[in-house]
């Protein structure tokens, strides 16, 4: 008889680790199983590592949500856990007089969004806090700063075992059946295959979310799951040039680009890095092409002319799972019980790229409350 489970979270990435947490409570038998040899190994730990605020997102949508209250619980866990993190501040700058109208309209969404505190800059006051960056307004954005991903996703994972879950690693889902109940999850691991039963099935797997939802027998064309992967390259800035600000620095998003554009972070040892890029591409890879170098100084060189090409060095890429795919607008997260599509006990959590790493409490707390309604 195959052993018999209360809850199956696939994927041990931020979002499936923080949800383990959020599910387990010592009684119930919880299991998170991942593919790859360790947590976080895919778009977890490949990131700005950037606590977003949540003025991009529309109103009333789950990213805005999640966001904003992600972001005050994240604090919150870094202060009373000790897990290292700098609320550093962002400033979003203008280059003419256009950019500081769209400056205005950011603004505003943020406010109906919820996040406090931003005001607009004008050139000297933008000059003042951050002499070498040109720009004729900015946003000033307090409650952006930067986090120790890997730190958090320890701290998830503890306080996931802590409360009697299980992760299971080089564990792969190869197979769901819909059962009486709940589903028959079947698993390749070392050992072969192996198939249990749990009551309630929680698709965490980020990349692969698209996957387990037509495996547990949702039509994504019909239900608007079908995932995109967008590639986003990143170039570090060396020869002493990592000084230049002492915050985040984002241009005001194009309405062409996917996503808040090339953007100046620095890391929680000081050091700045350009990035993501945007391309979209077919199969997962993580290559970075030197060749694009000009490009990612085109994209700041703007606001931070101090910079010179041959700062920039290739560093890593990562690549999100995006809902929208070239050319469309912005879409939402997918966190959904599944029931309205005869499929009772499956949790799908779709899309969940930026601002994931900073919605991750708030997006586990929303899926424990599901399924504290269902056991």
């Amino acid at each position: 008889m195959a052993e018999i489970i209360d809850v199956a979270v696939v994927g041990a990435g931020i979002i499936g680790l923080a949800v383990g947490w959020a599910v387990a409570d010592g009684k119930r038998k919880v299991y998170v199983l991942e593919k790859n040899d360790s947590f976080g190994q895919e778009t977890s730990s490949r990131n700005s590592q950037v606590v977003h605020a949540g003025l991009y997102y529309p109103k009333n949508s789950l990213k805005a949500s999640t966001c904003v209250e992600g972001n005050r619980l994240l604090y919150e866990i870094c202060a009373s856990n000790g897990i290292a993190h700098r609320k550093l501040t962002k400033i979003v700058v203008a280059a003419n007089d256009l950019e500081r109208e769209k400056l205005e309209a950011l603004l505003k969404n943020a406010a109906e969004n919820g996040v406090g505190g931003l005001y607009l800059l004008t050139r000297q006051e933008v000059k003042r806090i951050e002499p070498n960056v040109e720009a004729v307004a900015a946003l000033y954005v307090p409650s952006t700063g930067i986090i120790d991903v890997h730190g958090l996703m320890k701290f998830f994972l503890g306080k996931a075992k802590d409360k009697g879950a299980e992760v299971v690693y080089r564990a792969e889902v190869t197979g769901i059946a819909k059962e009486r109940d709940g589903y028959s999850v079947t698993v390749q691991d070392s050992s072969g295959a192996l198939t249990f039963f749990t009551r309630v099935l929680i698709n965490c797997a980020g990349l692969n979310a698209g996957k387990v939802a037509a495996m547990a027998g949702i039509d994504l064309k019909k239900a608007g799951y079908r995932l995109h992967y967008c590639k986003g390259e990143y170039f570090s800035v060396g020869k002493g040039k990592s000084g230049l600000v002492k915050r985040l620095v984002y241009p005001v998003p194009l309405p062409e680009v996917t996503g808040a554009g090339i953007h100046v972070t620095l890391d929680l040892d000081g050091r700045m890095r350009l990035g993501p890029g945007v391309e979209y591409i077919r199969e997962i890879e993580y290559t970075v092409d030197e060749n694009k170098r000009h490009l990612f100084y085109e994209g700041v060189k703007r606001f931070l002319p101090a910079l010179a090409l041959n700062d920039l060095a290739p560093e890593m890429a990562g690549v999100r799972p995006k809902l929208q795919g070239p050319g469309e607008r912005q879409k939402d997260f997918v966190i959904h019980h599944e029931e309205d599509k005869g499929l009772p006990g499956l949790i799908n959590l779709v899309g969940i790229e930026s601002p994931g790493l900073t919605a991750s409490p708030a997006i586990a707390k929303m899926v424990g409350e599901i399924v504290n309604e269902l056991l």
